[in-house]
């Protein structure tokens, strides 16, 4: 189980939770404060879950780089500078031989359910992809095997467009698909997610 686990990578992209600084759609419906304790209360939710679990090493990849001392579960590294697909790539290319697995901090539903199931994809497929509703994707996981492509060029981040680019980018490499969750970029997205909790 240890020699598995020391494979098999789960990222989690994850900006420092402070007051005023990112998730600015949700902040303007919802308000700074309501925007932070989100904030907040994602990454706790997703650490709790899914930081135990011996399948995997948890990484969180953190804007800004520095500091890291609010990473409070698994190993810190940076995303650097650049748009999404950069910092993807330079992730995905940073840790260690064996597949990943990157999530979001915004969809706090994600099980280790989820991530098992993900992880299970890439022994047949190359690429796993997890829809959002809003036409992104709420998780990528990659089998990272000698010359498959990270399909990370060429992307229209933050679109309608983003799960379907990628899946361009994939060329002819094979990929599963799993269900569809709710991206929380904005005071909706906010209530459907964590409907019938209340958060704020």
């Amino acid at each position: 189980m240890a020699a598995d686990r020391a494979r098999r990578h789960l990222v989690i992209f994850a900006r420092q939770p402070r007051l005023g600084v990112g998730k600015r759609r949700l902040a303007a419906d919802v308000g700074d404060l309501a925007a932070l304790r989100f904030g907040r209360y994602a990454l706790d939710r997703l650490w709790r879950e899914l930081s135990a679990d011996a399948r995997w090493t948890l990484w969180v990849a953190t804007s800004p780089d520095r500091p890291t001392g609010w990473v409070r579960r698994g190993r810190p590294t940076r995303q650097g500078p650049g748009d999404l697909g950069a910092k993807l790539r330079r992730v995905t290319q940073g840790l260690p031989a064996g597949p990943v697995v990157i999530i979001g901090a915004d969809t706090p539903g994600v099980t280790r359910a989820d991530i098992a199931r993900a992880f299970a994809a890439l022994g047949p497929k190359a690429a796993v992809l997890g829809p959002a509703a809003d036409g992104g994707y709420w998780l990528i996981g990659l089998r990272r095997r000698p010359r498959e492509r990270l399909p990370f060029d060429d992307i229209r981040w933050s679109s309608e467009d983003t799960l379907s680019d990628t899946i361009k980018a994939l060329s002819d490499a094979p990929y599963a698909l799993l269900q569809v969750r709710e991206d929380v970029d904005d005071g909706a997205s906010l209530r459907r997610a964590l409907r019938p909790r209340r958060l704020c």
